[in-house]
């Protein structure tokens, strides 16, 4: 797979230990992040979007009974023999390319103690370096051609060796859903955040600016992880170390170019398969016309 730039940021961290609730029970033994979308999981367009940005080395925090995920980017020598045999070298090829793509290291969150701890829990594998994060149930989809939600991060990042993060502007409504900034727009057209609040109330939300899951740290974050107390939820929030970080060490935040979608949410999902399936020349005119019909 090409990869658009070179950047300092070369490991990336997904968070994939969740028990996938809202999709039970068809995550009963499949995790959430393999649910196809199209004909391939959730997951890989996630881990596609980190290569195209430059990402080498890819940290998969995950938890019980996700083996499956490991399975996905392991060798399997029997469909690839088979595949071999039966001259499907189209398949084969994808199925190598997958598995080469990128470095996958897993490490398992024996607990479920929020955000915050899942990324922490990678610090023995991203070390000093800097890092991006990726939850693995949001798809960005970017145009080929166009830089990734995190290689627009990156590019922010290299300039200024500040953190920086993804927000995208939703309704009042939906301000309780998310992670909202305070923050102060730049001359440089991003913003400058001061704080940032876990899933305000609509009277208590210091913006409409929500976080949808793309980040870009420095190692300061492990620093203000490593001694969070527990928050919202009682659990170890990533917004609550975001906020010390922004304090001590500086936290850019800009709205990103591409289509989103929240896969980890039912309709989220729907909508991705119906959307990335239009976009594929093989599938996407049949598609269209039994929609078409159904309309």
């Amino acid at each position: 797979m090409n990869r658009a730039h070179s950047s300092k940021v070369k490991k990336a961290l997904i968070p994939a230990a969740g028990l996938g609730t809202r999709f039970l029970p068809a995550t009963k033994t499949i995790p959430k992040e393999m649910l196809p979308v199209a004909d391939q999981p959730i997951l890989l367009y996630v881990i596609e979007e980190a290569v195209r940005a430059g990402i080498e080395d890819i940290v998969l925090v995950a938890g019980r009974g996700k083996h499956a995920i490991e399975d996905f980017f392991d060798r399997s020598y029997e469909l690839e023999d088979q595949l071999l045999k039966s001259n499907r070298v189209d398949l084969l090829e994808r199925i190598q390319n997958i598995r080469n793509m990128a470095n996958i290291i897993s490490i398992r969150q024996k607990e479920a103690l929020g955000l915050g701890h899942a990324v922490y829990c990678g610090k023995p594998i991203i070390g000093q370096e800097n890092f991006a994060v990726l939850l693995g149930d949001e798809i960005m989809y970017s145009d080929p051609g166009e830089p990734t939600v995190v290689e627009q991060l990156t590019k922010i990042f290299d300039e200024t060796e500040t953190s920086t993060v993804a927000v995208m502007e939703v309704s009042t409504e939906d301000v309780e859903k998310y992670g909202i900034i305070a923050a102060e727009k730049t001359a440089q057209s991003y913003f400058k955040v001061h704080h940032v609040v876990e899933k305000p109330r609509k009277s208590e939300a210091p913006s409409a600016l929500a976080l949808p899951g793309r980040y870009v740290f420095t190692r300061h974050i492990f620093d203000y992880l490593e001694n969070a107390k527990p928050g919202k939820n009682n659990e170890i929030q990533l917004t609550d170390a975001m906020t010390e970080l922004a304090t001590h060490r500086g936290l850019y935040a800009t709205l990103f170019r591409a289509r989103r979608f929240d896969a980890g949410d039912q309709l989220g999902y729907l909508m991705a398969n119906i959307e990335l399936s239009l976009m594929r020349p093989d599938i996407g005119p049949k598609l269209k016309t039994y929609l078409k019909g159904l309309l």
